[in-house]
């Protein structure tokens, strides 16, 4: 039998030659393993902590001189005596080179790889000794770039392109320069006579909704040893079964047609269950001794990327809401299982169905993966390139085929899992035909396009069922990628780009947004953990703030988004508020108008939007919605509430009619509002929809209700003439009234489907109200005499999770908010004229 030994005590670690922090011949103990440097020089106080203040450029050199990591490990003359004996290294972060009992084993160059080396005939009956040795990425990356070119990129060092490692590291709009090095992933030692080097497990369900399940498998060693493969249901019940299967040159395979009805298919979160199935593979020799299992857990689904012209299609069609996924860390093995599902479990209830997998981090740890099938997230998974030209000389393509093999076997079998992709850039006018289908590339100013088109896809094809999508941004049929009819689009046009408008983002669609975003101050006692309680920077524009926004040009685009919008003040707990209030009304403005685009069968004019980006890698400023200390922003919240399975939505857009096509001084200025609802679940909707006007200046109200059919999955056009209360102007002089319009769609038992509240934009009118706010020690009740905007609540003293945030209130329609960790606090309340600007 196979036995595994994991080797994860008794390691210390030095820098080699000794420096300021640790001295030369000092060993320190590894606190926790797997590890990395900064860790462990945080754990023995060594260096200070590069989240706080500035102390970020104070530990650069850690990445920039040699470290070395040591231990020893006992084997036994039983464990020796197994044919074979492997040392397995799941992941070494990343230019080392690994030592056993002085013998030099491994060197490796790529941190996403696994490696296995024999170790047999090295190894002693007694103590053995490890000694890995990890040089500078930075400095080894700077020296491939003089050997092999520079290149273009955005974000970080031009020398990371060389190097294959998490690129985050090198610094992002988003993220510290924080390169780390250590051995990252576990380590092994495997004894075995013969073990299963590999199980591909490919679940094909036919439109008759019957499966074929198809199970190829390979040994290490070519004997005679028999197999038997099982699969067990949701339950661990057995399902089906095959024995005695006879391995032939080294590999073997077992079939299973299952009939529709004896198994259940995996749905995405929102459109059913997500049963997960277990195959078991357990190879024995002639004897019956058993030598190795080895098991994989799947499930039964058909997902389909339809990138065709907008026709009608079989099966069930879903728009997919969701986020983009950085690392959580800047320091991965500080990861755990739990924080990868609270993460997760944010993205449940915010109501979104998909996360995109960014390629300048990592392929993440089993466990991200393993939840996600859990709970029905999609899963887009990128191949580790980020923002930049990358080469293709032959040692490279050749360390990135074995990284792509790797990843893809590790991970085809998730049913999470249905996009493979990459990234690319068109803005530096690189030799880009998109009709070409032939060529290497390798020969071009665009040679990644070698492992891009020609080596990925092959891989993916080869290994896997998943779809392999170009790139992202990519729209395939010969378009630039910014075509809004087909593939993906990143719009950051809003924001970046041409800084248009966030109203604009109904003319800023395309077929599927897979990026786009708007910055925002996180939570206020993120803020004050970054300043270490230096109160003389707390401000928005001092030395540490700045540090903790990555973002180029930040201030300016912060500020051009806040004074077109709004009227707001400088204290930081305002500009926290405000440029949250900004992010909430930006990002549900884009879900909003997108949804509505998901207008049903061959009319899915923007299928999904992906908001960049759902969390940070340390404590800053950024486009995230939560932040790192999994404090939700209120644009999570307004997010949330536009991906209910019911919304309603609604414009208001002037239309100024000229008297004749001679003249500019006499025309008709109406006010037109638009109406809709969405409708995520399969069956149709009956509800009645009530509007209600108000005028913030006036006793003014107006109401009128109408029963509609929302349409199983699409949206549905409800309503299209003038804003109530709104008089036609003719002349610009005319101040127009401050009419609020609220809707509401209510099911027969009078229950809230859906609200929203259409203000007039700019949010730049003063309110001067009072909000009566009531809590039975677990809620907040709101309610209000006067429509009020932008409600965020919060308490003095440690964090409280409240359920809602960057709530609109109408007349008439309480809203009932619940907190966690309220304890009896008095709950502080900021909105829009609320007085504080």
């Amino acid at each position: 039998m196979a036995v595994t030994m994991q080797i994860n005590t008794g390691w210390s670690f030095t820098q080699v030659g000794g420096g300021e922090a640790v001295k030369d011949g000092e060993w320190l103990p590894v606190t926790h393993f797997p590890t990395t440097v900064h860790v462990e020089l945080l754990a023995h106080k060594r260096i200070p902590d590069p989240f706080i203040g500035l102390q970020e450029w104070d530990v650069q050199w850690v990445g920039e001189v040699p470290w070395a990591f040591k231990t020893q490990f006992t084997v036994t003359e039983a464990e020796l005596a197994a044919p074979n004996a492997d040392l397995v290294f799941d992941g070494l972060d990343t230019f080392a080179v690994v030592e056993l009992n002085g013998k030099k084993i491994l060197e490796t160059e790529n941190q996403f790889v696994a490696h296995r080396v024999p170790v047999k005939g090295i190894l002693k009956a007694s103590t053995n000794d490890i000694l890995i040795t990890f040089a500078s990425a930075f400095r080894e990356g700077r020296a491939a770039e003089k050997a092999h070119g520079k290149w273009q990129l955005w974000n970080g060092d031009s020398s990371r392109l060389h190097v294959r490692k998490a690129q985050y590291n090198y610094g992002w709009d988003w993220g510290p320069v924080l390169m780390t090095a250590g051995p990252w992933k576990p380590i092994s030692l495997e004894t075995y006579t013969a073990r299963i080097t590999d199980v591909d497990v490919r679940t094909r369900v036919a439109e008759d909704l019957s499966a074929n399940l198809d199970v190829s498998f390979s040994l290490s060693s070519e004997d005679h040893s028999i197999a038997s493969v099982s699969l067990k249901g949701p339950d661990g019940t057995p399902v089906a079964s095959q024995t005695s299967i006879k391995i032939s040159h080294s590999t073997a395979r077992a079939q299973f047609k299952l009939s529709a009805g004896t198994f259940e298919l995996w749905y995405p979160v929102g459109y059913g269950k997500q049963p997960l199935y277990t195959i078991e593979v357990e190879v024995a020799d002639e004897q019956g001794n058993v030598l190795n299992t080895k098991g994989e857990r799947i499930a039964f689904r058909r997902a389909r990327v339809v990138q065709d012209e907008l026709i009608d299609q079989e099966g069930r069609t879903i728009f997919c809401g969701g986020s983009n996924w950085i690392p959580a860390d800047s320091f991965l093995t500080t990861m755990t299982p739990k924080r990868y599902r609270d993460w997760l479990q944010l993205l449940i209830d915010g109501n979104q169905n998909m996360i995109r997998v960014w390629g300048g981090g990592i392929y993440e740890a089993d466990a991200f993966y393993d939840i996600c099938d859990e709970l029905g997230i999609l899963v887009w998974q990128d191949f580790m390139f980020g923002c930049g030209q990358y080469p293709a000389y032959d040692s490279f393509t050749q360390s990135v085929q074995v990284e792509a093999e790797q990843a893809v076997k590790r991970l085809r079998h998730h049913p999470s899992v249905v996009i493979f992709d990459y990234q690319i850039a068109e803005q530096s006018k690189l030799d880009l035909d998109y009709n070409d289908e032939k060529s290497d590339f390798r020969d071009t100013n665009f040679p990644a396009r070698y492992i891009y088109e020609r080596l990925l896809p092959s891989v993916v094809e080869r290994l896997s069922d998943v779809h392999y999508h170009r790139s992202s941004p990519y729209s395939g049929f010969g378009k630039v990628t910014t075509d809004r009819n087909y593939g993906d689009l990143h719009q950051w046009n809003v924001w970046h780009g041409s800084q248009e408008p966030w109203h604009n983002w109904d003319i800023l669609s395309g077929r599927f947004v897979s990026e786009f975003g708007m910055e925002a101050y996180p939570d206020i006692r993120t803020v004050d953990y970054w300043l270490g309680g230096d109160k003389s920077e707390r401000y928005p524009q001092s030395r540490v703030m700045n540090s903790h926004n990555k973002a180029d040009g930040f201030e300016r685009r912060l500020e051009l988004y806040l004074v077109e919008n709004f009227k707001h003040a400088f204290d930081i707990e305002s500009y926290v508020y405000y440029t949250q209030v900004m992010q909430a009304e930006t990002l549900a403005s884009a879900y909003r108008l997108w949804r509505r685009n998901w207008q049903g069968k061959g009319k899915e004019y923007t299928a999904g939007a992906l908001v960049w980006q759902i969390n940070d890698c340390w404590p800053t400023t950024s486009w995230a919605i939560v932040d790192y200390f999994l404090h939700p922003k209120p644009g999570y919240y307004t997010i949330k509430r536009e991906l209910r399975p019911f919304t309603v939505g609604m414009t208001r857009k002037e239309k100024k009619t000229y008297a004749d096509d001679l003249t500019a001084a006499f025309f008709t200025l109406e006010t037109v509002l638009e109406i809709w609802g969405t409708n995520s679940t399969l069956a149709e909707k009956k509800a009645a929809l009530e509007v209600t006007g108000f005028d913030l200046h006036s006793d003014w109200r107006e109401t009128w209700t109408k029963d509609v059919v929302l349409a199983p999955n699409a949206s549905t056009e409800l309503y299209s003439g003038a804003l109530p209360g709104q008089p036609t102007r003719t002349a610009l002089s005319e101040v127009p009234k401050t009419i609020v319009v609220s809707a509401r769609l209510l099911d027969a038992s009078g229950a809230v489907l859906g609200r929203y509240s259409n203000w007039p934009e700019p949010f730049k009118f003063g309110l001067g109200l009072a909000v009566a706010v009531a809590s039975d020690g677990e809620s907040v009740e709101l309610s209000t005499r006067k429509p009020i905007k932008g409600i965020v609540l919060d308490v003095e003293g440690e964090y409280a999770q409240f359920s809602d945030q960057a709530i609109d209130l109408v007349p008439d329609d309480p809203q009932v908010v619940k907190v966690v960790g309220l304890k009896g606090r008095e709950v502080k309340v900021r909105f829009l004229g609320d007085g504080s600007a």
